[in-house]
């Protein structure tokens, strides 16, 4: 049948999800669905202190239990040098605690028995002898000189991971002692947790006749998985074989190396046996990757009108016990210096500090960018405190800051390179769509009642696409993506890309760019990732970088497979490859349009008739190092009522317009955009990891930790407008991160702007209903 002409070329168009019929019918194939011959299960027994000695470690009883094979603890695996693990902050963490704990919930011995069951029980008779030591949870107090020490094993005998500055100091306080107006702000990032609908787990398959083994794992990252784990191991990188099958989210969580993976390997090599471990939901929530937890403080110099002159912001970091966050190398706090945001700064000065606590390791990308959600969160909260200083509406300050589109490629005073933007343009449309001047005159007439409406405005940058080997590496490996694309002789295709999707779409949208460049329908495009025996070396997926690299690399390599087809092409058509065009759907002589091939007559003589001297074949392999991050952006407006009885906020209506670059699949990335604000929705109104001042973790599983349901959510209203990244061989910039980053500070600002006749400046997330009761009753207008 012939291919329709809507069918090709389907960059730009909604095409229907590749994956969702296997997912819908419940046929996704996920870690626990994976039974092996002969499987054993693992249970981790963790600490129930914060922080404690180790007196002793009990295991006969254990080992004793019906069905158990194997109990492993820290002293073990120190006698096999196994003890520690490198974290990809270059710090280095115990893969199952050895002298003492330093959080609760940290992994003090593993049970491997015949059933799940047996080692769940048996995990229970693993006697642990404690000695509780003085816990510090808050980071301020880990700093002060009298602290407990928590790292030991350090040289440095002090919580202080690290102090990071950037920007320029001097110039920065220039401008801030002869700044007209100066404002600061103090604002909390409370720790949060990505809470994926699967968590972590892995099946450790190690065979005895061959020395290869076969790790099965929630991984976000399959090859730096498997370089990190022969590091760790010993075992040869080409004797290891990671398989992420179908991953339940990821959100950063299933980035790094936790110590379950490696216990789990550890039990595979030395009983020969398939071991399984899936965590349950309170450990996942309790012990891997949190999100956030920033103390920020921020000031703005500016002039009487309110154009910024300066930033200043002063940051302290809480990493928990082990500095495992997922930060490139060279950016100890990630892309934290984005934090002049969409505004034209004269200078800026930056510095954080991160901290030792007794709470989990791993701070995460969590739908983030490596800390640009806390950047965009401050900047866009304290641009709205200097614009109710200044007596100026705060859409009106930003247009006055903005970086002009003229301005792009822009230097930040940070560092930083935007490729490209037109900022005025996006909070023009979203004004104008969501009806702002009419929601103002509302808002005036809703006070004149003594009623509490916000208007909140977020103009957020972005900076995603991780990243240019020059810049971005994960412990040391440098950073970019692959593509390896064969075409078959009947013109279908199979692709194999480095990255590893968790439900963002990826077997749709690159099938639409290879099949794009290649002029053949989607429906001829396989897209294969997950393993690396096959897949080319890759980096993973996280902070929005897999269209920004791996869709680079996916077009760029079909772009070399369609460069051999022009001289094929040339030798059907019997003329000179400079007299061949290629028009999107068929090659054809120039001049003679009725003289046209396809890419399927093209891939058949590819294995049949081609030019004397030409190697057969049609495929290519392309590592794409892109020469820049992307900058995508976004104007979102919150308009909320809140209740004067009780202090809820209703979000009313919510508007975001967002400029991700090009866009391949609107349908997609309409859903990345609902799915990015669900969750920040949730952390502005609903999540926070607490502690007591025991270092006892207070919200331990989706009873305490709030996950919004369809009854929770508001109606998202979107749209957006269209700026091409230069750089980017398709001009994508990458959008899953932006709304999470841009829509907190919207909804924050909304409720302020709500409050702001009573004089309020500020609150802090999440705003649960009893905070604003509180502030309200304390002004005495509750009712």
């Amino acid at each position: 049948m012939a291919v329709r002409q809507t069918e090709l070329r389907p960059l730009g168009k909604s095409v229907g999800r590749k994956e969702d019929p296997r997912f819908i019918r419940g046929k996704g194939r996920y870690i626990d669905d994976i039974v092996l011959p002969g499987m054993l299960y693992m249970c981790l027994v963790r600490s129930p202190y914060a922080h404690a000695r180790i007196k002793s470690i009990d295991t006969s009883e254990a080992m004793q239990a019906p069905g158990v094979k194997l109990v492993i603890t820290g002293e073990d695996l120190a006698a096999m040098n196994l003890a520690w693990m490198p974290t990809m902050a270059n710090d280095q963490q115990m893969v199952l605690a050895t002298g003492k704990v330093l959080y609760q919930y940290q992994e003090v011995a593993a049970v491997i028995a015949e059933t799940r069951e047996q080692a769940v029980d048996a995990a229970q008779l693993v006697y642990v002898d404690y000695e509780p030591l003085p816990v510090v949870v808050d980071p301020f107090k880990a700093l002060e000189p009298d602290a407990p020490i928590l790292r030991e094993d350090r040289e440095q005998k002090s919580n202080l991971i690290f102090h990071w500055e950037a920007g320029d100091k001097e110039a920065t306080e220039e401008l801030f002692r002869n700044a007209p107006v100066v404002v600061k702000q103090d604002v909390r990032f409370p720790r949060v947790h990505p809470s994926p609908l699967e968590p972590c787990g892995c099946i450790a398959d190690y065979n005895t006749a061959t020395g290869k083994l076969t790790w099965y794992v929630t991984s976000q990252a399959p090859h730096a998985h498997r370089t990190v784990l022969s590091l760790v191991s010993g075992l040869p990188e080409h004797q290891i074989r990671v398989i992420s099958p179908d991953v339940g989210g990821g959100f950063g969580n299933k980035v790094p190396v936790y110590p379950g993976y490696v216990c789990a390997v550890v039990a595979s090599l030395k009983l020969g046996r398939p071991v399984k471990w899936i965590e349950t939901r309170t450990e996942n929530t309790t012990s891997t990757g949190f999100a956030r937890d920033y103390h920020m403080t921020a000031e703005i110099a500016a002039e009487e009108d309110g154009r910024v002159l300066a930033l200043r912001v002063k940051t302290i970091a809480d990493h928990g016990a082990f500095d495992a966050a997922a930060d490139p190398s060279k950016f100890p706090a990630g892309l934290f210096s984005i934090v002049t945001g969409s505004y034209d700064f004269k200078e800026a000065f930056v510095e954080v500090d991160g901290v030792y606590t007794n709470k989990a390791p791993g701070g995460v990308a969590y739908r983030c960018s490596f800390r640009v959600t806390e950047a965009a969160y401050l900047i866009e909260r304290v641009m709205d405190v200097l614009a109710r200083r200044v007596g100026v509406d705060p859409a009106e300050l930003r247009k006055r800051n903005f970086i002009r589109k003229e301005q792009f490629p822009y230097k930040s005073p940070t560092g930083w390179t935007y490729d490209s933007g037109d900022y005025e343009k996006t909070l023009a449309l979203a004004l104008e769509k969501i009806g702002y001047e009419e929601l103002r005159k509302e808002q005036a007439e809703k006070r004149a009642r003594g009623e509490l409406m916000g208007i909140g405005i977020s103009t957020f940058t972005e900076v995603v696409g991780a990243g240019p080997s020059h810049t971005f590496d994960i412990m040391g490996i440098k950073m970019f993506d692959s593509a390896q694309i064969r075409v078959h002789p009947t013109g279908k295709v199979i692709a194999r890309l480095g990255v590893r999707h968790q439900g963002q779409g990826h077997e749709t949208t690159f099938a639409q760019i290879i099949a794009q460049e290649l002029g053949l329908s989607t429906d001829d495009v396989i897209v294969e990732e997950g393993d690396t025996d096959t897949a080319p070396y890759g980096l993973g997926t996280y902070a929005s970088r897999s269209t920004p690299t791996a869709g680079g690399a996916a077009a760029l390599c079909a772009r070399r497979i369609r460069e051999k087809a022009k001289k094929i092409a040339a030798h059907l058509l019997e003329v000179g490859e400079e007299d061949v065009v290629f028009d999107g759907v068929a090659f054809s002589a120039k001049g003679l349009a009725s003289r046209t091939v396809t890419m399927k007559d093209i891939a058949f003589a590819a294995y049949t008739n081609v030019p004397e001297g030409m190697e057969p074949g049609l495929e290519a392999t392309y590592y794409y190092d892109p020469p820049n991050l992307t900058f995508p952006h976004g104007a979102y407006i919150a308009v909320v009522d809140i209740d004067k009885g009780t202090g809820a906020v209703k979000v009313r209506r919510f508007l975001a317009v967002d400029d991700c670059g090009t866009v391949i699949n609107p349908m997609i990335v309409e859903g990345q955009v609902h799915g990015g604000l669900t969750e920040g929705f949730a952390i502005a109104f609903m999540q926070d990891i607490p502690f007591d001042e025991d270092g006892n973790c207070l919200a331990t599983n989706w009873m305490d930790y709030l996950v919004p349901t369809a009854l929770d959510t508001p109606k998202w209203e979107t749209d957006r407008t269209v700026t091409p990244s230069p750089h980017h061989p398709i001009g994508a910039k990458g959008v899953g991160e932006s709304p999470n980053v841009g829509s907190p500070a919207a909804f924050v600002n909304a409720v302020v702007d709500a409050l702001a006749p009573l004089g309020v400046e500020h609150i802090d997330m999440p705003i649960y209903p009893w905070k604003v009761w509180k502030i309200l009753r304390e002004h005495g207008v509750t009712e």
